[in-house]
C-alpha cells in the first residue's frame, strides 16, 4: 500500500516488485562510486548482518562468477544453508541473491528494498550496486545462512562487497579492466584485488603474471595472510575422458569433473578445491563425495550455455579479451564440424578491436548487435574491424531480432553462437525463453 496526494494506493506484489526494481535502476544515474563509507552507513543501521554468518569473498577478472557458483553448490550439497550474491543479473534481477542456489522471491526484494530504503539515508544517495549489496547481505541474515559466497562487482579495496570480513579470500586471476576504475597497469589493477585480503585470513589465487604476484603477495604478507597459489600449491592434470586429478596442498583427489563446460573450468575448479582444503583445516565439515556432486550439480546460466539444440544455440558472456580467446579456443575444439553463425554486442569499456580478432576467425557469418545498457558500443563501429575477417556479416541493433535472425537462417547442422557482453546474453536469454521462439532446448553438446 502506497500514500499518493492524500489516498492509499492499493497495489499487487507484482506492480509493488516492478515498482521497486524501478527506483533501483534510477540509483544508476548516479552512476559508479567506489568507496564503503556509504554501504558501512546503511549496514550499520542494519545492525551489520555481513557479521551474523560465515563469508567467502571472490575477486577477480575473469572466472569469479563461476568459482563463487561452484562454490557455494559444494557448500549447499554439504549441507550448509548457503546464500549467493554475484552480478549482473542476466533476465531477472532476483538472480543476483540466492539461498540454497535459488533465486529469492519477489516478496524477499520488496521486503529487503524497502527495509534499506528506510535506512540509508546518508550524506550522498547510493548507487545501485551498493543499494543491492546492502540487500544481499540483509536478506543473508534474515534467511539465516550459515555461509555466504559474495562475488565483488569491481576491483576490490573499494568495492561495497569488502565489507564483510571473510573465512576465506579468493582472487581468480587478474587482467586489464575498468581502467577509468582501477588504473592502468596490472600492478595497480592487482592491488585494487587484494585490497580485499584481510589480516591472517587464508588467500587462493590464480594469478600468474610477476607483477599481480608481486602485489598480491605483498599485501598478503603484510597482514599476515597466507598465499596459495594455482600451479605452486596446487595443481590439476587434465585427463582424455574429460575428468581431472587435483594435486593440492593436503589431498590427492582423482576422477573429478567440472560441470561448466570449457577447459579453463578446470582451473576454476581447482580454485574451490583449494578453498575446500582451506575450510577443512578450520573444521568445516566437505566430503570427497560432496565436492565432487557439487562440482557437477553448478549451473551458471549465460557461461557456454547451450539453450537449444535445434538448431544449436549456444551463450557466453564472453565479455573481456581473455574470456573471448576461452570462448574462441571452445568454438575451435568442440564446433569444430559446424558453420558457425556469431551473434554479438560489445560494451564501450571494452578492448573491442581484440576481442573481435579473436572470435571472427572461427565463425563463417557475423551478426552485430547492440544491448540497451548506455555503454553500449554501436554496432555500426564494429562493422570495419569484422569486415576485415569476412563480408558476411550483417548489423541488426536489437539482440532480440538479431537472434531471430540468426536462428531462422541457420542450417540444420550449424551453430549460433551469442557473446561478447552479459547484457547481450541476458536479452538473448529472454527472448529464447519466450514460448513462440523457434528454439528446442536443449543442454547438452
Amino acid at each position: 500500500m502506497e500514500y499518493a496526494a492524500g489516498f492509499f494506493v492499493i497495489m499487487t506484489t507484482s506492480e509493488h516488485y516492478h515498482n521497486c526494481l524501478k527506483e533501483m535502476y534510477g540509483l544508476r544515474r548516479f552512476g559508479i562510486k567506489l568507496g564503503l563509507s556509504t554501504i558501512k552507513h546503511i549496514l550499520g543501521r542494519l545492525d551489520n548482518p555481513q557479521d551474523q554468518y560465515n563469508c567467502i569473498h571472490v575477486a577477480g577478472t575473469n572466472g569469479k562468477g563461476s568459482v563463487a557458483a561452484m562454490l557455494a553448490s559444494v557448500l549447499n550439497v554439504a549441507g550448509y544453508r548457503t546464500g549467493l550474491y554475484t552480478s549482473p543479473h542476466l533476465v531477472k534481477f532476483n538472480e543476483r541473491i540466492a539461498i540454497n542456489n535459488q533465486p529469492i522471491a519477489n516478496e524477499r526484494v520488496i521486503q529487503t528494498y524497502e527495509q534499506i530504503k528506510q535506512v540509508h539515508q546518508g550524506r550522498r544517495e547510493p548507487t545501485f550496486f551498493e543499494f543491492t549489496t546492502a540487500m544481499a547481505l540483509f536478506e543473508f541474515g534474515q534467511q539465516k545462512v550459515q555461509w555466504a559466497v559474495i562475488e565483488t562487482g569491481m576491483g576490490g579495496r573499494l568495492d561495497a562487497t569488502n565489507v564483510i570480513q571473510p573465512t576465506l579470500s579468493i582472487i581468480t586471476n587478474v587482467s586489464v579492466e575498468h581502467r577509468e576504475y582501477l588504473g592502468r597497469t596490472i600492478r595497480e589493477i592487482a592491488g585494487e584485488k587484494a585490497g580485499i585480503i584481510k589480516a591472517q585470513t587464508p588467500v587462493i589465487t590464480g594469478a600468474r603474471q610477476k607483477q599481480a604476484l608481486s602485489v598480491i603477495q605483498a599485501v598478503a604478507a603484510t597482514r599476515s595472510a597466507p598465499v596459495y597459489r594455482l600451479g605452486k600449491d596446487f595443481r590439476t592434470r587434465r585427463h582424455s575422458s574429460g575428468t581431472f586429478t587435483y594435486y593440492g596442498m593436503d589431498h590427492t583427489w582423482h576422477g573429478l569433473e567440472a560441470g561448466l563446460l570449457g577447459r579453463h573450468q578446470v582451473d576454476n575448479a581447482a580454485k574451490v578445491l583449494a578453498a575446500c582444503e582451506m575450510l577443512g583445516r578450520k573444521r568445516v565439515r566437505i566430503s570427497q563425495e560432496q565436492i565432487r556432486e557439487g562440482l557437477l550439480q553448478t549451473r551458471w546460466p549465460g557461461r557456454l550455455e547451450i539453450v537449444c539444440s535445434d538448431p544449436f544455440v549456444m551463450l557466453d558472456g564472453a565479455h573481456n579479451l581473455a574470456a573471448a580467446r576461452n570462448l574462441a579456443g571452445f568454438l575451435s575444439n568442440h564446433l569444430i564440424r559446424r558453420d558457425i553463425t556469431l551473434v554479438i554486442g560489445i560494451l564501450d569499456d571494452k578492448p573491442y578491436r581484440a576481442m573481435l580478432q579473436a572470435l571472427v576467425p572461427v565463425c563463417r557469418r557475423v551478426i552485430l548487435t547492440q544491448p540497451r545498457i548506455d555503454r553500449r558500443l554501436p554496432a555500426q563501429t564494429l562493422l570495419p574491424i569484422v569486415k576485415e575477417f569476412t563480408d558476411d556479416v550483417t548489423v541488426v541493433p536489437d539482440v532480440q531480432n538479431a537472434v531471430l535472425r540468426a536462428i531462422k537462417t541457420a542450417g540444420a547442422d550449424d551453430a549460433v553462437c551469442i557473446a561478447g557482453s552479459l547484457y547481450v546474453v541476458g536479452e538473448a536469454k529472454e527472448a529464447l525463453e519466450a514460448s513462440d521462439f523457434p528454439c528446442r532446448k536443449a543442454d547438452a553438446v
